[in-house]
């Protein structure tokens, strides 16, 4: 609404009826839907959802205000985990979800405990879930709205807001502060955070004055701080008299008292204010002019519960500047529990529900009739609900066409080159290119930029920023390999070194042909034992269906010199078990060309066809091979493994290896060439395809569907029963340490399972047993029939 289209501050605002009234609902319904999930259709789990009985109802007023008052279609919002019940409902209300989903409330195809994006049906923007991360997202997300404009893409259609509701608990979170700091270096704009300050925790009561340190953190930061803590029945008792000694009561008051009384009703609120504020006649006879239940009543009209001061705070921001709105609330609003401690794991017995429907006017059984029991017709409801700018225009989710990747895509051709430089390459020359997709192609990273060989990228195609910022060094001829010149054209987004935020800038970067209709190919760069830092950030991209192509490097024990706090283990096992993620570890370049040129198409794919890649690359330089890469063995590459060495018919060792250690693997298979027949190598570039491929294909077959084999099945299905597997690779064993099962074929899994230390690469792959010699004994040990006369000789 505009400063013109504000309501007469004269007159009632027309829109306070319906919306109460829809406030009523809300709160009815989403605390019907977890009395239905709990009492009349148990999980049995012995999980009970208190937490969403008390967390929905602080936010029913908020939230109300907001989606039938204020947000527009171009708005974006992230909804506190816990008042996905609220949110539910009032999407139910306007007609975005089903009657069948609310009963199934987290029942199996009902709607989700917390809002998420891929899982329900309704008008989720992003998911939420673990706390914190949704909230940041909304600040990466207006980031990248501002990246997409910035470019001239998308300017057809409205600026939008970015939009978080959040606990005062949630604040506990680092990633939020982490998040603050990136939003006021690059400009952070149109945000909103709402906070519930309930000053309630899961566990307990919050201490004093927290939310003054919230106003400090906020304004330190540059953004505009709105303090939203007393209601309009509040504002007019302070203007009686005594009313000025009843508001300094209450902004004395502790937040463990004022619970405790909310909790107790309005004859405990009488008792206490008449004792505490009995030297002041005028306060006594503010407290006498109204009934227990009206005290009550004023009491509890805490700025987040009053639609009118709600209203004009939101109405009355600058939407161009980060603002943050501190709601006081009662945690479980309206209901038998507010302001208990213990609210959060309580819940409303059966007779206490009875009573609450009946107090909200819903006649027994038409408790899921949207209007059932409304005080205004049903009809004008339906049609303010239609008339709400949020819901006008129907159905907000966006899409963007699919960009071609280039057939001439580059791959390096030198004698001897690392994955790592080679990507650097790779990306360099696409950075001359033309193409349509390079356009949309925007690389971040945590401060290692050029440690990770984004650098000639940069030089190419520049920093963004909105407002320009030549580079220094190179004004002053100062002579510097890097060019560090910001623009809004700049294709590169520079971080601090913080890894939730890379991973939630590539989560808002991936979902932006969602958010505003126009694609964008994220690349990211970090170590990847640092991996490990932003994890709950990069399973939350993923969740949510963001699309990103992520290069860690260096890995593994092969960063020798570094020692273990720089050298990655479980990595592998993280692009393993990560849904949403294809995991990659190519060896050679070529390897790395094919599988990148396929993650750019990847990422564009829509549904379970596509997903996020995750390529483990290193620094490593290794002999690159001579080869035509024909287009059945790049099919090969990108499905996970090929045959570097074929085993013939009488074959009773395969080495099967993974990344930097194939001169390893290449030397040991050498060594025993003459002692064991047949002898195959085995290049795996992604465990993780093979590994879903193989679960695939046993589900199906598991279903009836005959003849379906997996790429792993088929290239070890030539093998004869007899034939040891070994298996090798600069990281967690267990990555390949399956490929024994596809057809039952004995195998030792070489690996790390330990921390490593400093030393050259020869001294740590000694250490491990992952040097030539360690997989020549693992392949004497798999068949030990004949030694094998060349593992004495093996180098090391």
């Amino acid at each position: 609404m505009t400063a013109q289209s504000l309501p007469d501050p004269r007159q009632p605002d027309p829109r306070l009826p319906y919306l109460a009234e829809l406030e009523r609902k809300a709160l009815w319904l989403s605390t019907w839907m977890i009395h239905n999930a709990n009492h009349v259709r148990p999980n049995h789990d012995g999980m009970k959802v208190g937490g969403h009985q008390a967390s929905s109802a602080s936010l029913a007023t908020i939230m109300t205000a907001l989606y039938f008052g204020v947000l527009r279609p171009e708005d974006r919002v992230a909804v506190k985990p816990h008042a996905g019940p609220v949110f539910h409902a009032l999407q139910y209300l306007a007609g975005r979800q089903t009657r069948e989903k609310l009963e199934n409330f987290r029942g199996f195809g009902g709607v989700q405990s917390y809002p998420s994006r891929t899982k329900d049906t309704d008008d989720v923007d992003f998911s939420t879930g673990s706390v914190g991360l949704g909230v940041a997202q909304t600040l990466f997300g207006s980031l990248v709205r501002d990246y997409v404009r910035a470019h001239g893409w998308g300017l057809d259609r409205p600026e939008g807001r970015m939009v978080a509701l959040l606990g005062d608990a949630e604040m506990d979170e680092g990633n939020i502060f982490e998040a603050l700091m990136e939003g006021w270096k690059h400009g952070l704009r149109k945000t909103w955070w709402i906070i519930d300050y309930n000053r309630q925790s899961l566990d307990a009561v919050i201490r004093e004055g927290l939310y003054s340190r919230f106003e400090e953190i906020f304004r330190s930061f540059g953004w505009d701080v709105v303090v939203l803590k007393y209601g309009s029945l509040m504002d007019a008792a302070f203007a009686e008299p005594g009313g000025a000694r009843l508001r300094a009561w209450i902004d004395t008051a502790p937040n463990q008292l004022y619970a405790a009384l909310t909790f107790q009703g309005g004859a405990a609120w009488r008792r206490r204010l008449t004792q505490d504020l009995a030297d002041d006649a005028d306060a006594l006879a503010l407290l006498d002019r109204r009934s227990d239940d009206q005290l009550a009543e004023l009491m509890g009209n805490l700025g987040g519960h009053d639609l009118v001061n709600l209203l004009k705070a939101f109405e009355g921001a600058d939407n161009d500047r980060p603002t943050v709105f501190i709601a006081y609330t009662v945690k479980g609003y309206g209901l038998p529990l507010a302001g208990h401690k213990d609210n959060h794991s309580g819940l409303l017995t059966p007779a206490q529900t009875e009573l609450f429907r009946e107090r909200s006017g819903v006649p027994a059984g038409r408790e899921w009739e949207p209007f059932a029991g409304t005080r205004l017709p049903e009809a004008e409801l339906r049609r303010f609900i239609d008339r709400a700018p949020f819901f006008r225009e129907g159905p907000r989710l966006r899409d963007a066409a699919r960009l071609p990747v280039p057939q001439d895509f580059p791959c390096p051709r030198q004698p001897t080159l690392s994955t790592q430089a080679g990507f650097g390459m790779i990306l360099n020359e696409l950075a001359r290119s033309d193409a349509p997709i390079t356009e949309r192609i925007v690389t971040t990273s945590p401060d290692v930029t050029v440690s990770t060989n984004l650098g000639g990228w940069v030089n190419r195609r520049g920093l963004f920023a909105r407002e320009e910022l030549r580079d220094l060094f190179r004004a002053e001829r100062i002579p510097s390999t890097f060019t560090w010149d910001f623009s809004a054209e700049g294709q590169h987004i520079e971080l601090g070194i913080a890894e939730m935020n890379l991973f939630l800038l590539l989560s808002g970067l991936g979902l932006s042909h969602r958010l505003f209709g126009e694609r964008l190919i994220p690349i990211g760069t970090l170590y990847d034992p640092f991996i490990a830092r932003g994890l709950d950030a990069l399973n939350y991209a993923c969740y949510q269906d963001a699309r990103f192509i992520i290069a860690a490097t260096p890995s593994g024990v092969t960063l020798a010199p570094e020692g273990g706090a720089h050298q990655s283990i479980g990595t592998p096992l993280i692009g393993l078990s990560q849904p949403g993620l294809a995991s990659y570890e190519p060896a050679f370049v070529d390897e790395l060309s094919l599988i990148l040129a396929h993650a750019l198409d990847y990422v564009q794919r829509d549904g379970e066809a596509g997903g996020s890649v995750y390529l483990r690359l290193s620094t490593r330089s290794l002999e690159q091979p001579h080869r035509a890469l024909t287009a059945e063995l790049a099919d090969s590459v990108v499905a996970g493994a090929y045959w570097l060495r074929e085993p013939g018919p009488n074959c009773e060792v395969v080495v099967a290896y993974t990344g930097a250690v194939a001169p390893e693997a290449i030397e040991a298979v050498g060594r025993m060439a003459e002692d064991r027949r047949d002898v195959g190598l085995l290049a795996v570039t992604s465990a993780d395809r093979l590994h879903a491929g193989w679960s695939a294909a046993q589900g199906a077959r598991e279903r009836g569907e005959r003849g379906v084999q997996s790429h792993i099945e088929a290239l070890l299905g030539r093998l004869p029963r007899h034939c040891g597997l070994v298996t090798v690779i600069d990281g967690h064993p267990a990555t390949l340490g399956w490929l024994g099962s596809v057809h039952g074929h004995r195998t030792r899994a070489l690996g790390v399972a330990h921390f490593g230390q400093t030393g050259t690469v020869a001294d740590l792959y000694r250490h491990f047993g992952i040097d030539a010699r360690g997989i020549v004994a693992a392949a004497q040990g798999l068949s030990p029939e004949r030694p094998i006369r060349q593992l004495s000789l093996v180098a090391g």
